[in-house]
């Protein structure tokens, strides 16, 4: 019985997992239509719990007047966000790319500090700052970059998964003895 149950949680497990790479797949071969997608699903969450904040406030006797302040303001963002969330996504992806250009400038700094005291780490350091310069600059140029590295984690994470639920679906016997 245990064994039956453990392997339909593997299965579902692997049928999930492979969801995964199909959504990191998606992100990498089209980061502007799932980027359209991802703000409107948050935007339909934020006005529909604005509209839930809006019934508490009415349902309280319209006494507690943050509720309608609230409740106001969740619809206003949910409607930016649904509306608006390519700017937002943009702005977002320029502020992370600006972190990872600064990033790479001080570890620039860094290993020519370290290449002055004879560390063997400063080559290391220095092929790693400039990397993320480049990594940097990459994002900022290219709108769909920070979806497309997203969607390759998702990948990655998607199969390491699937191989796991594989040998668990495989060796679920074993565990059981």
């Amino acid at each position: 019985m245990l064994e039956k149950i453990l392997k339909k949680s593997g299965w579902a497990d692997l049928l999930i997992a492979l969801l995964f790479v199909l959504f990191g797949i998606m992100l990498i071969v089209n980061p502007e239509a799932i980027t359209a997608m991802i703000s409107i699903i948050l935007g339909g969450i934020c006005i529909i719990i604005g509209i839930l904040k809006f019934f508490n406030y009415i349902s309280r006797g319209k006494t507690e007047k943050y509720l309608l302040a609230i409740s106001i303001a969740i619809i206003i963002t949910g409607i930016i966000i649904m509306f608006c969330g390519d700017i937002i996504f943009s702005v977002f992806r320029i502020l992370i790319a600006i972190w990872i250009i600064y990033s790479g400038i001080m570890n620039l700094q860094t290993s020519i500090i370290w290449k002055e005291y004879k560390s063997r780490l400063w080559l290391l350091t220095l092929i790693m700052s400039i990397m993320m310069l480049f990594a940097g600059i990459y994002i900022l140029v290219n709108q769909g970059a920070m979806m497309q590295i997203l969607g390759g984690i998702i990948i990655a994470y998607g199969i390491f998964d699937i191989i796991e639920n594989i040998i668990f679906i495989k060796k679920v016997d074993n565990y059981l003895d």
